[in-house]
């Protein structure tokens, strides 16, 4: 499959849901900036793939990006991060969605599990967020991070370079 054809646009995301729930998948869903691709990034999306049969990746547009990281923030268009993100053989969709918070994009995914950092918990974790996946009966996983991986500690590393 071309990565491109993983791209799936917000208005599309409902029916491209029902098609996979017809088929008796089981929906993985995690989420993020996903601005400078590392280690971290993408051993965490192949162990949340195989929590399930399909990886859909929610990607924060630019601007709830720059909200949330700050206006130097993205780096990359967010149509670059989509098209990286989709190109990872663990990943089997992508969607941008344009609010800081994921609440309406899980409305539309309906995971049956949905993934978060190690350093979120029940308590700390958007309560939108936990409402949307509970109420559609989906359960929230959180995995640890990857020492010393973080896109804050490569921008820290470059920042030095120059």
């Amino acid at each position: 499959m071309n990565f491109r054809e993983k791209i799936v646009a917000l208005d599309q995301l409902l029916s491209w849901r029902i098609a996979l729930r017809s088929a008796g998948k089981r929906l993985v869903v995690t989420n993020g900036c996903f601005d400078l691709l590392h280690l971290g990034h993408v051993s965490y999306l192949e162990t949340a793939r195989n929590l399930g049969d399909v990886l859909l990746v929610g990607l924060n547009g630019d601007d709830s990006v720059r909200e949330l990281k700050g206006p130097d923030r993205p780096l990359n268009h967010e149509t670059d991060r989509a098209s990286v993100l989709a190109a990872l053989q663990a990943v089997d969709g992508v969607c941008i969605f344009p609010e800081t918070r994921a609440v309406n994009f899980l409305r539309l995914a309906t995971p049956d599990i949905y993934v978060k950092g190690g350093d979120y918990t029940l308590a700390t974790i958007d309560q939108g967020e936990r409402r949307a996946v509970e109420a559609a009966g989906g359960r929230i996983v959180f995995l640890p991070f990857v020492a010393g991986k973080s896109t804050t500690g490569l921008l820290q590393k470059i920042t030095k370079l120059s």
